[in-house]
């Protein structure tokens, strides 16, 4: 016992590595955030720098929800009721703060200036509302899955968005101010959308959150923790055999899943010119991340990221199409997932890849590489 026990301490990583390994990543990823907002916004142009927007909200919007479709084995239809939640709780904090604050909506402080603080601020609010609204789904659900649970998440979100519709209109700044921050709970701009938000999306931002996802499901993935979702996604009654509690991971998927989908809303709402408006995070929204999900493969992180770049350019590659962009768009998913069932990369990422390996020089997994031959 006491050797079995030294060698499992030998494989025990220290909390100063794993951080430093976290972290690094992170580093990576602000320093790319930061080369494209200083550096290749400028010399695209704004319509190329809004689909680096759209891409980077789809690869948040898209991982978050592999986390439960792909890492747990659910099967969650309503993943854009949890953006909406975000997206409104943000919405409120940084139109109606801004009122509280400066006695206006628009922009204050410039680059992390006191608006930009606010905006962070709002979606630290954002995701924990939504990741509350994913405890409330996941805790009646735990014993549904499949179809049953999917309806369960499709009809969330259209309670979510009836809900909305049913909202009060936005109260002018001069209004806003005299109801007080705790006055304006009720009026999120209803059926007609809520106007006027400040524009606090940028590409630095999106790509900070990118990041910041794509570390925080890639540790989850090789963690204990992920591979206890891998065995639920498996076999749920054997995953129970072995002493997975199934109950907690499967609520700790929907809680972190949701936490960063409503950090996507956060971004999605604040976007140049957008009018918040419920039926943009309705069914279609929540049908269309399904399909990122499926298309990069059920479980693959960077396969999710792939297909979410290529579903959000594609649309706007068959604009000249015109009135047979839709069609041409569809018959393209067909034919990839006629070709690849199982998506892109299944359940391994980019570099488990024999395209990958080959390239790399690593050789195809099983198989000796050309050093090792040597």
């Amino acid at each position: 016992m006491k050797r079995l026990a030294e060698r499992l301490a030998g494989h025990r990583v220290a909390v100063g590595s794993a951080a430093v390994g976290s972290l690094w990543p992170v580093a990576c990823g602000l320093a790319i955030a930061w080369f494209l907002q200083q550096l290749v916004v400028p010399v695209v142009g704004p319509f190329y720098a809004k689909i680096l927007l759209d891409i980077g909200i789809a690869i948040v919007a898209a991982v978050s929800l592999n986390i439960v479709n792909g890492f747990a084995g659910q099967f969650s239809i309503g993943h854009a009721g949890f953006m909406m939640v975000g997206g409104y709780a943000a919405a409120w904090l940084t139109y109606y703060g801004s009122i509280q604050l400066w006695g206006s909506p628009a922009i204050h402080g410039g680059f992390l200036g006191g608006g930009d603080l606010l905006f962070l601020a709002a979606c630290l609010l954002a995701g924990v509302v939504a990741a509350l609204a994913g405890l409330l789904v996941g805790l009646p659900s735990l014993r549904l899955r499949g179809d049953y649970l999917a309806i369960v998440t499709l009809g969330f979100g259209e309670i979510m968005r009836v809900l909305v519709q049913r909202t009060s209109d936005v109260l002018s700044p001069a209004d806003a101010a005299r109801a007080g921050l705790a006055g304006t709970l009720g009026h999120l701009g209803g059926s007609l959308g809520f106007g006027g938000l400040p524009t606090y999306t940028r590409v630095f931002y999106v790509y900070v959150f990118v990041a910041i996802l794509l570390v925080c499901a890639y540790r989850l993935k090789r963690s204990s923790r992920g591979r206890a979702l891998l065995a639920v996604r498996e076999n749920e009654i054997a995953a129970e055999a072995v002493g997975i509690n199934t109950a907690r991971v499967k609520i700790q998927a929907f809680v972190m899943s949701a936490f960063f989908a409503g950090i996507g809303g956060t971004l999605f709402a604040h976007e140049l010119g957008t009018t918040l408006n419920p039926r943009d995070l309705g069914v279609q929204k929540s049908i269309d991340l399904v399909i990122m999900v499926v298309l990069g493969g059920m479980g693959s992180i960077t396969g999710v990221v792939l297909a979410a770049a290529i579903l959000t350019i594609l649309p706007e590659l068959f604009r000249g199409f015109a009135d047979y962009r839709m069609p041409v768009y569809a018959l393209a998913l067909i034919v990839v997932m006629i070709v690849r069932p199982q998506g892109l990369f299944g359940i391994n990422e980019l570099w488990d890849t024999r395209v990958w390996r080959r390239w790399t020089g690593r050789g195809t997994p099983g198989q000796p590489t050309e050093k090792a031959r040597s």
